[in-house]
């Protein structure tokens, strides 16, 4: 698996594709937090906190991590190195979670840059230092392991097709329904109780308590139990095609 997953690094940094990434995360999310006039603009907020950031940042990585994992096990399929991976003493698990942490270490180094912002806010802030810092970094905990989510589903949207424009559109799909869609649905209360039970299998609910600066081990356990279900499934399927 680590074999897999030096390969996949040096595939993604070799040939500038996560650089591009990190580099189109950081400059779009500048613009939004402090050039752009919107409801995420720091400083029309006007108050020393980087929860703009933490909102903003999952709508990015929904269509970031799906970019990303689009073509982990597609492209393998599609230009038939994945038969030849199966010719491999290498288990099926250890190729999926090669890849898996390939993709979720290249979204994770997509928040480097934006401790710019913790920084800039901290100075900003009146007095200086005036900045939450337990919620700040319960935030950054909740968004690691929403990364990890995303990469999970991305993974196995992968798995699922060997076109990776359709795995990409699938692993958007997914994360967008994960995320906001089963949130939103919840939101109308057409089931009377049974909302509250769909509201707790959606992200959203579960990352909202990290940006609170709660780290709750139920919600660090929802997420684990997601990313190896969707590993499990991913597996199952790469499988299916041995």
């Amino acid at each position: 698996m680590f074999a897999i997953f030096k390969k996949e690094l040096w595939n993604f940094f070799g040939n500038w594709s996560a650089w591009i990434i990190i580099a189109a995360f950081s400059i779009i999310s500048a613009l939004f937090l402090f050039f752009f006039e919107n409801n995420f603009n720091i400083f029309e907020i006007g108050s020393a906190t980087l929860q703009s950031f933490f909102v903003l940042s999952p709508w990015l990585f929904m269509f970031i991590i799906p970019a990303i994992s689009m073509r982990t096990l597609a492209e393998e399929e599609q230009s038939g190195t994945l038969f030849w991976l199966f010719s491999q003493p290498v288990k099926i698990t250890e190729i999926v979670g090669g890849k898996f942490l390939s993709v979720w270490l290249v979204g994770v180094l997509c928040l480097l840059p934006s401790l710019v912002y913790y920084y800039t806010i901290y100075v900003l802030g009146v007095p200086e230092g005036n900045i939450d810092g337990s919620m700040t970094f319960g935030s950054y905990i909740g968004l690691i392991i929403l990364i990890a989510a995303f990469s999970a589903v991305g993974i196995l949207a992968s798995s699922l097709s060997s076109n990776q424009i359709m795995a990409y559109l699938l692993g958007v799909f997914l994360c967008f329904i994960l995320y906001f869609g089963i949130e939103q649905l919840a939101s109308y209360k057409l089931m009377g109780g049974a909302d509250y039970i769909l509201q707790n299998i959606g992200f959203y609910q579960h990352f909202l308590a990290f940006t609170r600066g709660q780290v709750d081990t139920r919600d660090v356990c929802y997420f684990l139990f997601v990313i190896f279900l969707g590993l499990g499934l991913a597996s199952w399927f790469v499988w299916k095609k041995k």
